[in-house]
């Protein structure tokens, strides 16, 4: 079987986010600086690793970050600055929200294209080398959140090695034949389940939900049954891998950085594709942007 784009791009992802962590210093002038009120703003998978940047600035102490979808930016806020991310570069909501403030507001912009996005942000970071042929989106979003974890000052050296040795992990056959799965986060991993979930939909055609780990309990636990997987990004709430086993689902919880666990959790998808004669580069009813008339 011809190997897909999408397994490619996967594979080269530690070496992309070695490059990022190189490129963390020189570009510590462009992305947001300590203490200012930042939005970061995106679709879909770049809106999911916004959701986790957010979470690590806040934490780190280092200024109030809110995130939305680029179509959801709260028009009535201040903000000192927006980062925007976009693979493409060419996302018409994306687009549109840079247009609109221009000139008011500050903005910085990460992406796989710096085209015709370049002239609609205030400052570009171009992340060319982790772009993709694949309309399933792996490296570019993982490379950006490795370049963001690296700016806010995070040792990277362990999750990158872990993603080498995640890339050569057997794929379970439990996990290659499950009918469901749920996946789980707390803190900066909910945007890492939330992205797990989609990469599923998208390359699979998969069944997947993704909650917040302690919601989890609150009525999703319900649909978890033999057949079925519960994964965990990060630490597990208590008695949570117990629970799960009463259900008879599977629970999937490493002990690992939780961007390489999404290593692991993008070959699965992509196995489950191939498995099932599914196309992961080119999925059903997307396209690699979304453009609007």
């Amino acid at each position: 079987m011809t190997r897909s784009f999408m397994d490619e791009e996967i594979a080269s992802q530690p070496e992309c986010w070695q490059r990022a962590v190189g490129l963390a210093d020189e570009l510590s002038a462009v992305l947001p600086a300590p203490g200012r009120r930042i939005a970061v703003v995106g679709c879909g998978t770049s809106r999911f690793i916004g959701e986790s940047y957010g979470v690590l600035r806040e934490t780190a102490g280092l200024g109030q970050t809110d995130v939305f979808a680029a179509s959801e930016f709260p028009r009535g806020r201040q903000y000192d600055e927006v980062l925007a991310i976009s693979r493409s570069g060419t996302t018409t909501e994306v687009l549109r929200l840079l247009a609109e403030l221009r000139g008011r507001v500050p903005t910085t912009v990460i992406t796989g294209v710096p085209g015709e996005i370049a002239h609609a942000a205030d400052r570009v970071v171009d992340l060319s080398y982790s772009d993709e042929r694949s309309v399933v989106q792996t490296r570019f979003a993982t490379t950006t959140l490795a370049l963001l974890r690296a700016n806010l000052g995070e040792d990277l050296s362990g999750a990158i090695e872990q993603a080498r040795a995640a890339l050569d992990e057997p794929i379970a056959a439990e996990l290659r034949e499950a009918d469901q799965f749920t996946f789980l986060g707390t803190g900066w991993t909910v945007g890492i389940a939330n992205e797990a979930a989609l990469k599923f939909r998208e390359a699979a055609l998969t069944w997947t939900e993704s909650y917040p780990a302690w919601e989890y309990r609150h009525g999703p636990i319900s649909i978890s049954q033999p057949g079925r997987v519960t994964w965990m990004f990060g630490a597990a709430p208590e008695g949570m891998a117990s629970d799960v086993a009463k259900t008879g689902a599977t629970f999937v919880d490493r002990d690992v950085d939780p961007l390489a666990d999404l290593v692991l959790a993008q070959r699965v998808a992509g196995a489950r594709a191939a498995d099932r004669g599914l196309d992961p580069d080119h999925p059903r009813s997307l396209t690699r942007s979304v453009v609007l008339q």
